[in-house]
């Protein structure tokens, strides 16, 4: 293993790592019960481990082609509301009510063409990012072909959903290169507004449409929107105000990243005539593709084309870069995810687009994966890589994308979407050994060329994996218990319940005081061999005593069983973890 290269770039430190530094993988079977999946469109394959599929519901009809898939009809990311999912479409939205995930319902399908609507929600509002030029204020379909017009829409649709059988639409606010992905933050001392973070990656709209827009290098035009991000203050009670605060430059400083470009099979020449991509030569990200903030830690992470920046954001308005990461086996840095204690920072590699097979056999195991890193103060420091182990074909689009933590006490636990890779569940408690404990696959939607399809993001909500599939619909999966997750484990994450999720808001989750989660602990605690069996065996069975006993009695046993668990930490195998048991236990006792 080569040690990481390091340099300084202004106050910045910069990570590169090395090639040669092994992904941590486990494969399941062999053969892989996911490759070879028979193709097809509503009728393909499927393969399961560890998990089951609860119910699969086409698109509604607006959103659907009788025909075949069609590429303007693409389903996005999602975001959750109480009962009700709400999913982005390159045409517009979908929201679908959930209160029985076995047999979701449309509530609403309104059709806004804008590309490619990524979606977030707080309260009454929803928030769909716009960046096609094609797009229109009045979300009509006419298109806009003029060069310039005032009835484009690129930035932040702003809809009011109180009546969702009647959306209003509030405002757009315009930004000079649109909105791909949005991010909404919220600050617990300003409940009065919620913010937006824009990540804009296409290129600069004209002044004439839009007054301050240039494509110059900051070098010559201060006000360049490259290299900087947006940050829209939206007042709740009055939307309509809704105003970009300020345009932070998170980039200054940061030289060209080292990254890998395309295997040579797969290398295309740009045609000619082709727009240059907004990017000036020598200098770092022009923008982020995607950002992850964390407010209970306040921090954020930014997937910014050659870099995962980590980002002080306790200054909402004003979020400031800490540390920049390049990774030579990274491509294209595509969004974040960070341990519940924040710890450890995941970043996923959308290493061809997303429209391109990139899990094949003859593809590098560190391309297309996942990163992982620990923090270290303000920094990031490498650990390792991991990527869907199961081989993927040539007619199937495929690399890492969207996910989020499923709440398991004492581990972290994700799960991911990979196009038509499927979706996976894996662990990375340990960033050095990150290894997969369930997944569910299906085949190509073509069996004789690429046609793109697959889990566009896959999300834990409250009890539930919910994924965005781009052609076919909305996927709602249940986990199963195994050797990998007991059903203790899976019924304390169950009891983690959101009002709200904007997975791009990384929430910190909390357990309550239950006998579940002190099971969940137990169970961790005896997987490890160092762990003596008749002291575990014993701990279980003063947990299962005192859940018996009654009042006074009860309290008794368990401040007796929380003391011994504190006397026996220290010299413990799973320490950690038998005091995080013993947090609980002092916690029922009360």
């Amino acid at each position: 293993m080569r040690s990481p290269l390091r340099q300084l770039v202004g106050r910045t430190a910069l990570a590169v790592v090395g090639a040669t530094i092994p992904t941590m993988l486990l494969a399941q079977g062999t053969p892989d019960a996911r490759v070879g999946l028979k193709a097809g469109w509503f009728d393909a394959g499927q393969a399961a481990w560890n998990m089951k599929l609860v119910s699969t519901t086409p698109p509604s009809d607006p959103f659907l082609s009788k025909v075949a898939p069609d590429a303007r009809l693409k389903n996005s990311d999602l975001a959750f509301s109480g009962t009700r999912v709400f999913q982005g479409n390159y045409s517009g939205w979908q929201v679908w009510d959930i209160a029985n995930p076995r047999k979701p319902k449309l509530a609403a399908a309104v059709v806004c063409p804008g590309s490619q609507s990524d979606v977030t929600v707080y309260g009454n509002l929803l928030f769909v990012s716009a960046e096609a030029v094609a797009g229109r204020v009045d979300c009509g379909l006419a298109g806009v072909e003029a060069e310039v017009s005032k009835e484009r829409a690129r930035g932040i649709r702003i809809f009011d959903i109180s009546d969702l059988k009647k959306p209003r639409s509030v405002k757009v606010v315009q930004t000079c290169r649109g909105s791909h992905t949005n991010t909404l933050v919220t600050d617990p001392n300003d409940p009065d507004n919620v913010y937006i973070y824009v990540s804009g990656s296409a290129g600069v709209r004209s002044n004439e449409e839009l007054d301050g827009c240039s494509s110059k290098s900051p070098d010559v035009d201060p006000n360049s929107a490259l290299f900087r991000i947006e940050v829209i203050k939206v007042p709740v009670k009055n939307p309509e105000a809704a105003a970009i605060v300020s345009s932070p430059r998170i980039f200054e400083g940061l030289s060209e990243a080292m990254r890998h470009g395309d295997a040579p099979a797969d290398r295309r020449v740009r045609p000619e005539g082709a727009p240059e991509r907004p990017s000036v030569a020598g200098r770092g990200p022009t923008q982020c593709h995607d950002i992850t903030t964390y407010p209970a830690a306040g921090v954020a992470g930014g997937a910014c084309s050659g870099y995962g920046i980590l980002l002080d954001i306790r200054d909402i308005k004003n979020p400031k870069r800490l540390y920049a990461a390049a990774d030579t086996n990274m491509s294209a840095w595509h969004s974040a995810t960070f341990s519940n204690d924040g710890s450890k920072v995941l970043f996923s590699d959308e290493w061809g687009g997303g429209t391109a097979p990139r899990c094949r056999a003859t593809d590098k195991k560190e391309w297309g994966a996942d990163a992982m890193f620990v923090r270290q103060g303000d920094s990031l420091v490498f650990q390792s890589y991991f990527k869907l182990p199961a081989a993927q074909s040539s007619q199937e689009n495929c690399v890492a994308h969207n996910g989020s933590l499923i709440p398991v006490p004492g581990r972290e636990i994700m799960v991911q979407s990979w196009y038509q890779g499927g979706i996976n569940v894996f662990d990375w408690t340990d960033p050095n050994h990150a290894y997969e404990i369930a997944y569910f696959d299906r085949g190509p939607l073509d069996s004789t060329k690429l046609v793109s399809a697959g889990h566009w993001s896959a999300y834990w909500y409250n009890g539930y994996i919910y994924g965005s599939e781009i052609a076919r619909g909305l996927d709602v999966l249940e986990l199963a218990p195994s050797e990998f997750l007991t059903q203790n484990e899976l019924d304390a994450a169950k009891l983690v319940q959101f009002t709200y999720f904007n997975p791009q808001e990384q929430p910190k989750l909390v357990w309550p005081a239950a006998f579940v989660v002190a099971r969940a602990y137990t169970d961790q605690i005896a997987r490890n061999s160092s762990v003596q069996k008749p002291w575990i065996a014993n701990v279980v069975a003063q947990l299962a005593a005192a859940e018996k006993a009654k009042g006074a009695a009860r309290a008794s046993q368990l401040t007796a069983l929380a003391a011994q668990l504190d006397r026996d930490a220290a010299g413990n195998a799973e320490s950690a973890r038998v005091r995080a048991l013993s947090t609980v236990v002092k916690g029922l006792a009360k």
